[in-house]
């Protein structure tokens, strides 16, 4: 059941045809994803994706079933006509991959359609997943671990996988990052209630590489959280590509998505180990990270632009700084893509994409350094001091010629010296329109052969404004810019407790007692009446109530129960959730009749020796206090020090309804005898 504040959300996928629709129903609410055959770009892109994902499968399965016999056979005919077949499979696997890496540089389809002219964006496609069916094996384990009737359990199992199917498909906006952010939340829930330590539930998950389009399947339900953790940052980069960057507040949001998307790949690449799929491994995400940490970069660099309403000496400085900065981080993001394990498959239009910015901003930088330099008047003796002391910082070498006062205060030597700051601005420019030649995909973005064609001429026009005809001296090599930024970049980790859900699954029981991890004996149905000295037991806790102490000579004791039994029923009354109170008052209110209680124990915790532990510490109330601390210093050191081959360390956030327990001897409720 989802909360009441969940139950309304935001519209449609605005610029991508697709409604998010909220079906109320009388059991709750069930979250759609968008129309899966809408029409529009982004859903064709998709349906490519998932076509070409099937189709590198089936290759796939070709070429190793090819290999398994060329290996097995000793015929030469055999062999011959196998080898003839895998260069056949070979070469189909090498068109679809260059199929699906020029799906992925289908960079403009993800942009605004404002018609304001602004470098394009990397966007990441979402990863691809096969459908997944849990009726039967949650049904089977409900009824084998838990002792319940699977069949009455089919409600939540559907919802759990209608949610699965519909965040398959998540709109392009906030909407659909709570689509998946409540999937993954359920997540949770769902590895503590049925994937048990020792046992396995037997079903696989699907997903594709975002990139290569190879298949990958593991039975581990990390796999499957860290998949939906990778689009919830391939989304975040989906969102931001859309923002009009011409304008502040679409700034503003491009920034705060590549950000939210660099923490997730970020967050995924420190809690994900061992990861079956390229695009998953600590080498990709360390990419991505990069590739989303020099977007937002560039889109504070336009953010300066805009907010640069002075066009004096300083301000250009600043400017120029900002272009060095994002020249920096993708020079970065550049060595990251070219890298032995990485440079195989990432897109070649991405690794071009980012050499290309590199180059382009490095020209910006050199253009506003000249425009600074010649379009701003000489420097007052009152502007000299503060002007100095922002030019020294603003080489990486100080250049070649008179004194800083000399040059900064006379015009001359700033002309010279912005003349050759624009030489190298028209190089760099140059040089990036000459590396976007070299790459088919690029050559056909019109958008971004537009910006860089306008910068090139802009520098040119400056360059011939200020070059005279009488100028004999040779135009020197103006020193790099210093890299400098007024906003830095913040990595964003995903926020799990902003989409509120709650354990579909919460009528099992509380998690504390009712977890897959935890195993007890069947009920036992214990029929009391009530003596001279009550019932004869202690109780202690909340949901579900613990008998703590039993009386020896007592009814308890003589209806067998036990310390450390746990009351899941009052006549008949379910009560794994009730509080203390509500199990006394039903205690309470029972007749000469007597009652009749339901019981279970935990396996492992009716020992002899475990009773004799938790009888001391009831006797002891400074023990009790100094045994709680250290055993609950000593189950988090164990819970630390337990690790598997893909372990997935996440805090997980807690429902209300289902939250972990301590041991009953660590509960602070005061006992009271019945």
């Amino acid at each position: 059941m989802m909360p009441p504040e969940e139950e309304s959300l935001a519209g449609g996928g605005e610029g991508d045809g697709g409604l998010v629709l909220l079906q109320a129903l009388k059991s709750g609410s069930t979250r759609k994803g968008c129309d899966p055959f809408a029409q529009t770009q982004r859903s064709k892109l998709q349906h490519r994706r998932a076509r070409i994902n099937q189709q590198i499968n089936k290759e796939m399965r070709m070429r190793a079933g090819a290999e398994n016999l060329f290996r097995a056979t000793s015929n030469h005919k055999v062999k011959e006509t196998v080898a003839l077949e895998l260069s056949y499979v070979n070469s189909n696997l090498q068109l679809l991959k260059e199929e699906l890496e020029e799906l992925n540089s289908s960079m403009d389809v993800y942009q605004n359609d404002s018609e304001s002219i602004s470098v394009p964006m990397i966007p990441l496609g979402l990863k691809e997943t096969k459908e997944l069916d849990l009726l039967v094996p949650l049904k089977d384990l409900i009824s084998e671990h838990y002792g319940e009737e699977g069949i009455l359990f089919e409600k939540e199992i559907k919802e759990f996988m209608e949610l699965r199917q519909a965040m398959r498909t998540p709109s392009r906006n906030e909407a659909g990052l709570e689509l998946l952010m409540e999937y993954y939340n359920q997540l949770y829930f769902l590895d503590s209630r049925f994937f048990p330590p020792t046992k396995s539930l037997g079903v696989f998950f699907h997903w594709y590489d975002s990139l290569t389009g190879v298949p990958s399947h593991q039975r581990a339900l990390a796999f499957e959280k860290g998949s939906v953790l990778f689009n919830i940052g391939a989304l975040h980069t989906q969102i931001g590509a859309r923002q009009d960057r011409a304008s502040l507040p679409g700034l503003n949001q491009a920034i705060d998505a590549f950000q939210k998307a660099a923490g997730a790949f970020n967050y995924l690449k420190e809690n994900f180990s061992n990861a079956p799929s390229l695009d998953m491994s600590a080498a990709s995400l360390n990419m991505l990270v990069r590739l989303m940490v020099a977007q937002v970069q560039e889109c504070v660099f336009e953010k300066m632009t805009l907010l640069c309403t002075q066009h004096d000496f300083l301000s250009r400085l600043q400017l120029a700084q900002e272009a060095a900065r994002v020249e920096d981080v993708y020079s970065l993001v550049h060595q990251t893509m070219t890298q032995a394990h990485v440079k195989d498959y990432v897109p070649f239009s991405w690794t071009t994409m980012v050499h290309v910015k590199s180059e382009h901003f490095k020209a910006l930088s050199h253009y506003f350094a000249a425009i600074a330099l010649c379009d701003c008047p000489a420097a007052s003796d009152a502007e000299l001091p503060e002007q100095e002391k922002a030019f020294i910082q603003f080489h990486v070498t100080m250049p070649d010629g008179p004194s800083l006062r000399v040059l900064l205060q006379d015009p001359e030597e700033r002309r010279k010296l912005g003349k050759a700051h624009l030489k190298k601005a028209i190089m760099k420019h140059e040089e990036a329109m000459r590396i976007h030649g070299l790459c088919k995909i690029l050559r056909k973005m019109d958008i971004l052969q537009e910006v860089l064609s306008f910068a090139h001429k802009r520098s040119l026009s400056k360059y011939s404004e200020i070059d005279h005809e009488e100028d004999f001296f040779e135009t020197g090599d103006a020193p790099d810019i210093h890299p400098k930024t007024l906003q830095k970049p913040e990595i964003k980790s995903p926020n799990f407790s902003q989409v509120k859900v709650t354990d579909l699954f919460h009528r099992l029981g509380p998690l504390s007692v009712f977890s897959a991890k935890n195993k007890w004996y069947p009920v036992r149905r214990v029929h009391l009446m009530r003596g001279e000295n009550g019932f004869g037991f202690t109780l202690r806790g909340d949901s579900p109530v613990l008998i703590a102490g039993v009386i020896p000579g007592g009814c308890a004791a003589e209806a067998g129960l036990k310390e450390g039994n746990y009351i899941i029923s009052v006549n008949g009354k379910d009560c794994k959730w009730s509080k203390h109170a509500e199990v006394v008052q039903l205690l309470k209110s029972t007749g000469e009749e007597g009652v009749e209680i339901g019981v279970i124990t935990l396996q492992g915790s009716e020992g002899p020796k475990a009773a004799d532990k938790k009888a001391a510490a009831m006797s002891l109330a400074s023990g009790l206090q100094k045994s709680n601390k250290e055993n609950n210093r000593k189950s988090l050191m164990n819970s630390k020090s337990a690790s598997t081959l893909l372990v997935w360390s996440k805090k997980s956030k807690r429902s209300k309804k289902s939250t972990y327990g301590v041991p009953f001897t660590a509960v602070g409720d005061n006992e009271a005898m019945y």
